[in-house]
C-alpha cells in the first residue's frame, strides 16, 4: 500500500514455512549420495548431469568434475544401448525408461556392460531423469570364460584318442560321441546321439551296465572298470570304462570314457598260456599266483564268488579229484573215506563256489588252476 504519491505506506510480509520441503531434499541428498547403487541425475531441460553418487564413480572410475555439468552429449551414459531409440524418445518426453542394456565408456579405454533405468524425479522443483545402474561386468567376465572353457571343452573333446561319450543324467540317450569312440564302436555320430546306449546294443552284459549306473547314481562316477563292449559288427571290445557325473552347458550329463585294452588283454592270455605251457604239471606255483593268473584269463566272472582260498585242504583236494573226472564212489576209494563223507564235502564245494553241477565245478576250477594246486 502506497500513499498519495506512491510512496511506501505499510509494507505486507508473506512467510511461507518451506522447512519440510528442505528437509525432504536434504534426506535425498543424503539418501542418493550414501546409496552404494550407482546413480546419476540428469536435468531435462538442458540434459546436463547435476548430481552422480560415489557408487558410480566407484564403478566407472570418474572423478566428479568429468561427470557433474556435462551434457548428455559430452558424457553419453547410453552407449551402444540395446533400445537406444526409446531411451531418447522418452527422455526428450521425460517419460520412465525401461531397463536396458548399455556399455559406459570408461576413462582409461574400453567399456563396462551395465544395465540402466531412469526414473522421472523432481529435484528443487525441476523435471530431472535419475538414472541407475546395475555392473553386468562380472557376469560377461563369466560369460566369455564359460564360452572359451567350452570351446576348450569342445576341441579336447573331438581330438581326444580315448573314445568319449555324453549321456543324459539317467544315461538313457546319447548326447555327444567323438571321433573315437565312433572308430571303437562302429557307430558314426549321427547313428549314435539320441539313441540309448541299449538301442545300440553297446553292452555285453546287461547286469554289468545295471551295477555301473547304480554306482554311478550312488557316487557320482567309477573309475577304470572292466568292461566289455560289442562293435556295430558284433565283434567285441574289452575296455577300461570311466564315468562321472558332470554339468555341461547347463544340464546334468554323464560322460564315458573307453580305453580299448583288448590288445593288451591278447597279449596277457598269451603270456598266460606259454607260463602254464612252461610250467606244465610242475608243482611250486602258489595258490597267490595260480589265482592271478585266473583273474588276468577272465576278468569279467563274478566278483562275488568265492576264490580258492576259501576252501579247506579236503575240499580243494575233492575239487581236484572232481576235475580228474571223478564220480563219488572213486573219490571215495582214492580218500580212504565214505561215499556220504565225499558227498558231504561234495555239497560244500558246490556252496562255496556258486555251482551246482559237476560241470560248472570243473569250469570254475580250471579258471583258477585249481588242478595245479598241491
Amino acid at each position: 500500500m502506497d500513499d498519495g504519491v506512491g510512496g511506501p505506506d505499510c509494507l505486507a510480509l508473506v512467510i511461507e514455512d518451506a522447512s519440510l520441503r528442505f528437509e525432504a531434499e536434504d534426506r535425498f541428498e543424503r539418501m542418493f549420495n550414501a546409496n552404494p547403487a550407482p546413480a546419476l541425475i540428469t536435468r531435462l531441460a538442458d540434459q546436463r548431469h547435476i548430481r552422480v553418487n560415489q557408487g558410480f564413480l566407484d564403478m566407472t572410475g570418474y572423478s566428479p568434475d568429468a561427470v557433474v555439468g556435462k551434457s548428455m552429449f559430452e558424457f553419453d551414459i547410453l552407449t551402444r544401448a540395446e533400445n537406444l531409440q526409446v531411451a531418447k524418445d522418452r527422455l526428450a518426453a521425460g517419460d520412465t525408461i525401461p531397463q536396458m542394456e548399455a556399455e559406459l565408456l570408461l576413462p582409461g579405454g574400453g567399456d563396462k556392460l551395465v544395465i540402466v533405468a531412469g526414473q522421472p524425479i523432481e529435484v528443487s522443483d525441476e523435471p530431472c531423469m535419475l538414472w541407475t545402474f546395475a555392473d553386468l561386468e562380472p557376469r560377461r567376465r563369466a560369460e566369455r570364460a564359460l564360452r572359451g572353457s567350452e570351446d576348450r571343452f569342445s576341441r579336447l573333446f573331438a581330438l581326444a584318442p580315448v573314445a568319449i561319450a555324453v549321456t543324459s543324467a539317467d544315461g538313457q540317450r546319447m548326447v555327444e560321441v567323438n571321433e573315437a569312440f565312433a572308430s571303437l564302436t562302429g557307430y558314426p555320430a549321427v547313428q549314435s546321439v539320441g539313441r540309448s546306449p541299449d538301442e545300440l546294443g553297446l553292452w555285453s552284459d546287461a547286469a554289468e551296465s545295471a551295477r555301473i549306473a547304480k554306482a554311478i547314481a550312488e557316487r557320482g562316477g567309477v573309475r577304470s572298470c572292466d568292461v566289455r563292449i560289442v562293435r556295430r559288427d558284433g565283434g567285441e571290445v574289452d575296455c577300461l570304462m570311466s564315468a562321472e557325473a558332470v554339468t555341461l552347458r547347463g544340464e546334468r550329463s554323464v560322460m564315458w570314457l573307453y580305453q580299448d585294452i583288448t590288445a593288451r588283454r591278447h597279449t596277457e592270455l598269451e603270456l598266460i598260456a606259454a607260463i602254464e605251457a612252461v610250467m606244465k604239471d610242475t608243482s611250486w606255483f602258489s595258490r597267490s599266483v595260480m589265482e592271478k593268473l585266473a583273474n588276468l584269463r577272465n576278468p569279467h566272472r563274478d566278483d562275488r564268488s568265492a576264490q580258492v582260498s576259501e576252501l579247506t585242504p579236503r575240499e580243494r583236494e575233492v575239487l581236484e579229484l572232481i576235475c580228474e573226472g571223478l564220480d563219488d564212489r572213486q573219490i571215495a576209494e582214492r580218500l580212504q573215506v565214505s561215499a556220504n563223507t565225499v558227498r558231504n564235502h561234495v555239497t560244500r564245494v558246490y556252496a562255496k563256489i556258486g555251482v551246482n553241477r559237476r560241470g560248472a565245478a570243473m569250469v570254475w576250477a580250471r579258471e583258477r588252476g585249481v588242478a595245479a594246486i598241491r
